[in-house]
């Protein structure tokens, strides 16, 4: 079933309208940056530094590229905390399974406070939002993707059954890195997992965003819960 976030594109309709207009996906993806940028002043023309309390305000961007180098840090914290505000989903790890580890427990509380809140949630709810758009438009009446997704230790997923044929049924964090290449898969863990995932949980992905971030590992960002899963063989 489709998912979307009360409001956000009702608030935004004049940028849907633009995008709507345009057919080509990457001059879809300058005009959905620029309005970004102009919308919450993301890097703003430099200016003379002011003496300041404040620390910098941060961005989506910002938060998505700190996800890739390690999604245990504190931009992997905001954002496992912001899939549960808005998906209800919780959070199972974070440098420890968050049910077991204490300590792994008080790293998330002080991690997901990184950033303000309202302001990096309203530019991820819109982020969200045009990654559903995109999807529709770049893959027309598709409700599934084909991803894949390496691990080193799935004897720390909760198996809930063995499949026969069709794989195990185990929980992912309430969010997860899956890639669309089975290759680079690989080069993650000593076991990959191929996995049908649904389109609408899909919360963004590499080509996306610019400058190419995320696109070298084909990386998507995946609403985690019970997944079906079949393992590759080597």
């Amino acid at each position: 079933m489709a998912i979307e976030i009360l409001g956000v594109r009702q608030a935004e309709a004049a940028l849907f309208d633009l995008l709507d207009s345009i057919d080509d996906p990457e001059v879809r993806r300058e005009g959905f940056h620029e309005h970004m940028a102009l919308r919450f002043r993301i890097d703003p023309p430099a200016a003379p530094p002011q003496p300041s309390d404040k620390p910098p305000q941060r961005d989506y961007k910002q938060f998505l590229r700190g996800w890739r180098f390690d999604s245990n840090s504190r931009s992997g914290a905001v954002l496992k905390s912001w899939v549960e505000s808005r998906f209800g989903l919780r959070a199972t790890y974070h440098s420890g399974i968050l049910a077991e580890d204490p300590a792994a427990r008080k790293k998330y509380q002080l991690d997901r406070r990184y950033a303000e809140p309202r302001r990096i949630a309203i530019q991820l709810d819109l982020a969200y939002t045009w990654c559903q758009y995109e999807l529709a438009r770049r893959c027309p009446g598709e409700r599934w993707m084909t991803l894949y997704r390496g691990t080193h230790d799935p004897e720390e997923y909760a198996v809930h059954r063995e499949g026969v044929g069709d794989g195990s049924l185990v929980v992912l964090n309430n969010l997860s890195s899956f890639t669309s290449d089975p290759e680079v898969a690989w080069e993650f863990g000593s076991s990959v997992w191929k996995v049908q995932v649904p389109l609408p949980k899909i919360v963004f992905f590499g080509g996306l965003l610019p400058r190419n971030w995320l696109e070298s590992e084909k990386e998507y960002l995946v609403l985690g819960g019970e997944y079906r899963v079949k393992k590759l063989l080597y």
